[in-house]
């Protein structure tokens, strides 16, 4: 019996990890696939994040879960482990497009 309270908080990690966070009403403009300078983001409607970036010496391709919104800024990851993107300039329409700026780089949806 001292194995059960270890496994029901592990169940309870594994629980949060593999579920993320749907996206609320008010923030569907964030939800689709947006492209910029060296940097791909998707987010769709039930939470899940793919993001990929290129830098120099660093390249990142990763799914992770939404863990919910802070204003206009956002945060992924997975049970305690979590990383928020700043978003400067939520979606808005220019030019006919979707745009906003996630971590300095201006992204386009694709439509």
């Amino acid at each position: 019996m001292r194995c059960l309270p270890i496994l029901v908080l592990a169940s309870g990690l594994l629980a949060d990890a593999a579920w993320g966070a749907p996206v609320p009403i008010d923030k569907m403009a964030y939800v689709g696939s947006w492209q910029g300078k060296d940097m791909q983001l998707a987010l769709s409607k039930d939470g899940k994040v793919k993001y990929k970036r290129d830098q120099p010496g660093k390249k990142l391709d990763l799914s992770l879960d939404l863990l919910g919104f802070k204003g206009n800024d956002f945060d992924v990851g997975f049970s305690l482990v979590r990383s928020t993107f700043v978003v400067s300039k939520p979606p808005h329409r220019e030019g006919g497009k979707w745009k906003m700026t996630v971590d300095g780089v201006e992204l386009t949806r694709d439509e």
